[in-house]
């Protein structure tokens, strides 16, 4: 539903501690024109630097602070909230254990995964396409965030649906050499693949330990209406997925 802004949020289905407070926006509100068109939070997508502007103010007056965005690469770097005073720094994943700092992640496809510890003391957004789960981010930010798995929960956020995801050769003997088990993320599609990003996280997850696991029923692919999609519109916005500490 939208909040007084006008802006729809979706916001994680999983028994985090009443201090952990996260969300992800959808493309409803905001001012960007097509084919932008809605809450526009990306800066490196084409879209008026102006609207871009006036959209990332909306979204920072549901936040407590302003987000420390990265530069994301589809790698494997994690950086600390706390530590990084760089701007925009080169990263797909990051930290935080201090109240009032916000952890974001910026996506259009691929998968924001948020974290946070059964304390209510650590939390993180991680950007997870499948360059990155190749990569090792999710395993990254786990360590990252350091202390017990177990105690660890995570939330899938709107990404491209199993349905899909149609990828080739390429991705899905890259996933294979990673692990076998990877084998129920795909099925064959004529002579290519569809790929399950949320089952590639939920393997990946289960691996690393961490045994709370929700979300993951969202396709921003076959849901123009709420959702962003590089694959569909090539030429679009970004959503974020932002988590901080009360």
């Amino acid at each position: 539903m939208p909040d007084s802004t006008g802006i729809e949020l979706i916001r994680p289905d999983w028994q985090a501690p009443a201090n952990v407070l996260a969300f992800t926006s959808t493309r409803k509100g905001g001012c960007s024109d097509a084919p932008w068109d809605g809450l526009n939070l990306g800066t490196t997508c084409g879209d008026d630097p102006r609207s871009i502007r006036q959209n990332r103010q909306l979204l920072r007056s549901l936040l407590p602070s302003e987000p420390h965005w990265l530069a994301q690469v589809h790698g494997n770097r994690v950086i600390n909230r706390e530590e990084s005073g760089v701007l925009l720094p080169k990263a797909d994943a990051i930290t935080s254990r201090r109240s009032g700092q916000v952890c974001a992640v910026l996506s259009a496809d691929c998968l924001p995964v948020l974290f946070c510890n059964r304390d209510g003391t650590r939390i993180a957004a991680a950007h997870a396409g499948w360059r990155g789960l190749a990569a090792g981010i999710l395993e990254a930010t786990v360590s990252a965030l350091d202390c017990d798995p177990c105690d660890l929960m995570a939330w899938l956020g709107p990404a491209i649906g199993p349905s899909a995801f149609e990828v080739g050769h390429d991705v899905h003997d890259t996933f294979m050499t990673l692990n076998i088990e990877n084998s129920t993320a795909f099925k064959t599609h004529g002579d290519r693949w569809l790929a399950d990003l949320y089952e590639l996280a939920r393997l990946t997850l289960a691996k690393a330990g961490i045994e709370q696991v929700s979300g993951g029923q969202y396709c921003t692919f076959s849901d123009s209406d709420r959702f962003y999609s590089y694959r569909r519109d090539h030429v679009t916005g970004r959503m974020a997925s932002v988590i901080w500490l009360q």
